[in-house]
C-alpha cells in the first residue's frame, strides 16, 4: 500500500509542481472529477475565488474523469502537507479509500455535489438534493404532458451518485403516475455530449414514433440529445429535460433548443463547502449538519432569471 502510494503520489506531484504558494497561507485540495465538463470548471472557479478569498493557497486538481488520477493528485497533496480538502469525488466508491486515509491522517475532507458515504469521519457533505431535482424533471414531465408522454431517459455517469439520485428521483415520479406515462428507453450516456448524442440516435433509429419527452441527467447529454433531434428533423417536436443550468443550456432554453434544465447552484455549493472547511479550520467549528443540501428548482423560459450563471449566457 505504501509503496502504491508513493508511486501514484509521485506521478500526481508531476502534475501539481511549479506552483508558488505564499508561505504564511495554508493550503487546500480543490478536486473535481474532470475539467472536461463546463459544470466542473464553473465548480473549480467558485472553490478558488472563496479560497483565496479567505486566505488560502490553492492546488487544483482535475481528476480527468479517473478515480486512479484523482487518488494520486490526492496522495500528493497529503505528502505536501495540505491542511484541508474540498473535492466532488469522480466514484463514490473508488475514491472512498483515498478520502479515508486523508481523514485519517486529520486533514479534513469536504465533499461536494457527490457523497462517498462509505468514509467515516468527513467532515460535511454540501450538495442538491439530486432526488429532488429527478422529482422535479418527473413533474415537469407531468405538467407538460398531462395526458401521458413517452419518455426517453438519458442516465448520467454509472456509479455517480447524482446519476443514480437524479434517475431514482425520475421514477420516482413517472413510476407513481403510471398508466399512459411509460420510459421506452433508458440508458447511460456517461454525462458526455457525443455519448448523448449517439445514445440518442440510436435510441430514435430504434422507435417507430418519436417520444415526447428526453430527460437527460445533465446538460451535456441534453445538448447532444438535442442535436440528434435536429439530425432527424425532430428539433421542436420532442420536449427535452437537461440538469445543471448550463450557460449554453440557458441560452438554447431562452432560443427554444431545449425546453428546460434543472439548477442545483453548483457556485453556493462550492462556496459552502469551503466556507464549512475554513470555519472548522480557523475555529475548531463543526457543521451542525453534516448533509447540507440545496433544493433544485426547474428552469423554462418563463424563469430564467433564478438561474446562477445567467449572466453568462451569451
Amino acid at each position: 500500500m505504501i509503496t502504491r502510494r508513493l508511486a501514484l503520489a509521485g506521478v500526481a506531484a508531476l502534475a501539481l509542481a511549479g506552483h508558488a504558494y505564499a508561505a504564511d497561507k495554508a493550503t487546500l485540495l480543490a478536486s473535481v472529477p474532470g475539467m472536461s465538463f463546463p459544470f466542473f470548471v464553473h465548480m473549480m472557479g467558485a472553490f478558488k475565488a472563496e479560497a483565496e478569498k479567505l486566505g488560502y493557497n490553492v492546488i487544483e486538481s482535475d481528476g480527468q474523469v479517473s478515480s486512479p488520477k484523482q487518488t494520486a493528485d490526492i496522495e500528493a497533496a497529503l505528502a505536501k502537507g495540505v491542511k484541508g480538502i474540498v473535492l466532488s469525488p469522480n466514484e463514490v466508491d473508488a475514491m472512498a479509500p483515498a478520502l479515508q486515509e486523508a481523514v485519517d491522517a486529520g486533514v479534513p475532507v469536504v465533499t461536494v455535489d457527490r457523497r462517498v458515504p462509505k468514509v467515516t469521519g468527513i467532515l460535511a457533505h454540501v450538495g442538491a438534493d439530486n432526488v429532488k431535482g429527478g422529482e422535479a424533471q418527473g413533474n415537469l414531465v407531468l405538467k407538460l404532458f398531462p395526458n401521458g408522454a413517452k419518455i426517453v431517459n438519458l442516465q448520467g455517469q454509472s456509479g455517480a451518485s447524482p446519476a443514480i439520485d437524479r434517475n431514482k428521483g425520475l421514477h420516482n415520479v413517472i413510476d407513481k403516475a403510471g398508466g399512459s406515462y411509460k420510459i421506452v428507453f433508458e440508458q447511460t450516456a456517461g454525462f458526455d455530449r457525443a455519448k448523448g448524442l449517439s445514445v440518442t440516435e440510436a435510441a430514435l433509429s430504434a422507435m417507430k414514433d418519436p417520444p415526447d419527452v428526453i430527460v437527460a441527467a445533465n446538460d451535456d447529454m441534453a445538448l447532444g440529445a438535442m442535436e440528434a433531434a435536429k439530425g432527424r428533423g425532430l428539433a421542436g417536436k420532442i420536449a427535452i429535460l437537461g440538469f445543471d443550468a448550463l450557460p449554453e443550456a440557458l441560452a438554447q432554453i431562452r432560443d427554444g433548443g431545449l425546453t428546460a434544465t434543472i439548477e442545483q447552484f453548483p457556485g453556493q455549493q462550492s462556496a459552502l463547502g469551503v466556507d464549512t472547511l475554513d470555519a472548522f479550520l480557523k475555529d475548531g467549528k463543526k457543521p451542525e449538519q453534516k448533509i447540507l443540501l440545496i433544493t433544485p428548482v426547474a428552469i423554462t423560459k418563463d424563469n430564467l432569471k433564478q438561474a446562477e450563471r445567467l449572466s453568462e449566457v451569451k
